[in-house]
């Protein structure tokens, strides 16, 4: 199947491929995917690690909570007590 993943501002694509599946495409190209427009993907299970996902948009997407971890790093965010 063929996905794209486009800028959730600007909607220029930044990804363009054929995969099994989008977890496959994130995993590919998850240092690229800075303001990606990720809403609803099933990343479940996904290798979220050094992912790139600053600014993207991940409402509605799923993940495990195994993968919390990962992708608040992702994301930039820093948790303290």
């Amino acid at each position: 199947m063929k996905y794209i993943i486009k800028n959730r501002y600007t909607n220029k694509v930044i990804v363009e491929m054929e995969a099994e599946s989008l977890r496959e495409v994130v995993e590919k190209n998850k240092a690229d995917l800075h303001e990606a427009d990720l809403r609803g993907a099933d990343l479940c299970g996904a290798n979220l690690r050094e992912a790139g996902l600053r600014g993207a948009n991940l409402r509605g997407a799923k993940i495990k909570i195994t993968q919390k971890e990962e992708l608040l790093k992702a994301l930039g965010v820093i948790i303290e007590e």
